[in-house]
This record gives structure tokens, C-alpha cells and sequence, in this order.
């Protein structure tokens, strides 16, 4: 691991040590805990797991993302499938999950709509399923390349997800008025700020980051949907960057909706704004 570490280090990789430990717990087909326990003690490793565990580290040296190696990602409580063709789900968007199911469960009804727009993996779709089981959960995806993996994901934690292949811009019309949230973690990322690191940069596809000139082209179209879908009282959780939410409050306020709030992430930073129908 030591070896691993130094090498990814060397490669730039922004937490080396940590992506050691994981590499060598998928290699072994264990966990990042045990393998820890393993190092304390000397355990050793079998040699085929270690011809495993070297071209992985060889394959993240190329600064290709972890969890495409690893084919896993974590989110909340899911262990969610990615790979080429999908958006990577991040830690930050667990607080626009946690916005989302927390507006589930202040409706009054007994089976709240949720619709995900632009679902990726389906991660936020499914957490909102998981933690809130009553609610009717649909994700709308449109990517010909995510959507395999958005119905693998729904699929292995049991299909409750209801999975629509359309637009943000004009999803799921049968739904008009009767939707209790709207959620998403549209592309955001203007046009021309590409982003240095290469997991992002070189991996994660075009069609989930870049949102035209200045980012927001995706909220605009959404914004409307949004409108389109809810009830009356209904809430909009919308993920952004960090130096957007005033732009971003301002697209909502325009569309008609109220009491535009923008909150922080678990780092500090401006994340997610709120809005009501």
C-alpha cells in the first residue's frame, strides 16, 4: 500500500493513501476495514490479487477515476454501479438528496410524487426511494449512454424507481400538476470553464457538466418543467456550483416560484437552492 500510495502521489492523485487502501480492498474482494486490520497484523496477500491490485493502481496512475476501476460508487447508504458513460455521483449531492427526501416527508399525503430530472446513476432518485418507501419516485434520464446504467441501479435495489428515457426540458407530461418534489443535479459548468482534474475533465461525459455560457441553461429548462409538474406548495431542490446560487435563485424567482433559498454543503460551500411552487 505504501509503494501504491507513493506512486499515485506521484501521478497527482489528490488522496493517494485513501485510494491505495480501497484498491487493495477491491483486489482482495474485501473492505478498506479489513484491509487496514491486515496491514496492522502482516497479512498477506495472494499473489494473484496482488497482479489485481498493480493494475489497478497502474490504471489510476492515468488518473482514470476510482470508481470506474472499481466499478462502484457510494452514496448515502447505496453502493450504486458506474462506469464510462455516466456521471459519477459526488458526496456533495448527499445534501440535495437529503433536501429532497426531507420534502417528501413533510407532504401531507400518503404517497408523494418525486420526480429526479437528468438521474445519471439514479442515485438521488434512489435514496429518495430507499429513505422515503412510500413515495412514487420516476427518474428522467435521456443519455443513450447513462441510461444502462440508471436501470441497473434501479434494478438491483429492487426496481421501485419508475424509469422514464426523455428530457428534462419536457419530461413526463402525464405528470402535469401532480408532482409533490422535483430534484436534479442538472450540468452546470459553463461552457468554457473545463475542469482541471482529469477524472472530470476526461471521463465524466460532457452531457451531465456543461450547461452553456454561463452554466444555466439546464436550471432554465428545468425551472419550467419544474413549474409544469409540481402542485401548488410543491418544492424544487436544484443542485449548483458554488458561485451560483444568486443566479440560480434569481432563474427560479423569474419562473414564478417562491421563497428562493440557497444552502451550504457539508464543506461550507453554496450547493443547493430550494424553491416552492
Amino acid at each position: 500500500m505504501r509503494e501504491a500510495a507513493a506512486a499515485l502521489a506521484a501521478a497527482g492523485v489528490p488522496s493517494p493513501d485513501v485510494d491505495a487502501e480501497l484498491l487493495l480492498a477491491w483486489a482482495t474482494t474485501t473492505s478498506r476495514g479489513a484491509v487496514l486490520a491486515r496491514a496492522v497484523t502482516g497479512g498477506l496477500v495472494q499473489p494473484a490479487h496482488v497482479a489485481a491490485f498493480r493494475l489497478a493502481v497502474a490504471r489510476r496512475r492515468t488518473r482514470e477515476p476510482l470508481q470506474h476501476i472499481t466499478g462502484e460508487a457510494h452514496f448515502r447508504a447505496l453502493t450504486l454501479a458506474v462506469g464510462p458513460g455516466v456521471f459519477v455521483p459526488r458526496p456533495e449531492t448527499e445534501s440535495v438528496a437529503q433536501f429532497a427526501i426531507d420534502a417528501a416527508r413533510a407532504t401531507a399525503v400518503a404517497e408523494p410524487v418525486v420526480v429526479d430530472l437528468g438521474s445519471g446513476s439514479g442515485a438521488i432518485a434512489l435514496a429518495v426511494a430507499t429513505e422515503v418507501p412510500t413515495a412514487r419516485v420516476v427518474a428522467v434520464e435521456r443519455s443513450p449512454e447513462a441510461l444502462p446504467w440508471t436501470r441497473r441501479n434501479i434494478d438491483a435495489h429492487g426496481g421501485a424507481v419508475r424509469l422514464v428515457e426523455g428530457d428534462l426540458a419536457d419530461a413526463v407530461p402525464d405528470l402535469d400538476g401532480t408532482v409533490h418534489v422535483v430534484v436534479s443535479n442538472p450540468p452546470y459548468v459553463p461552457d468554457d470553464a473545463v475542469p482541471r482534474d482529469p477524472e472530470v475533465r476526461d471521463h465524466d461525459p460532457a452531457v451531465a457538466l456543461y450547461g452553456g455560457p454561463d452554466g444555466l441553461d439546464a436550471v432554465r429548462a428545468l425551472a419550467r418543467t419544474a413549474r409544469r409538474l409540481l402542485v401548488p406548495g410543491g418544492a424544487l431542490v436544484v443542485e449548483h456550483a458554488e458561485h451560483q446560487g444568486a443566479a440560480v435563485r434569481d432563474v427560479l424567482a423569474a419562473e414564478g416560484f417562491r421563497r428562493p433559498e440557497t444552502h451550504q454543503d457539508l464543506t461550507g460551500r453554496d450547493r443547493t437552492t430550494t424553491a416552492t411552487r
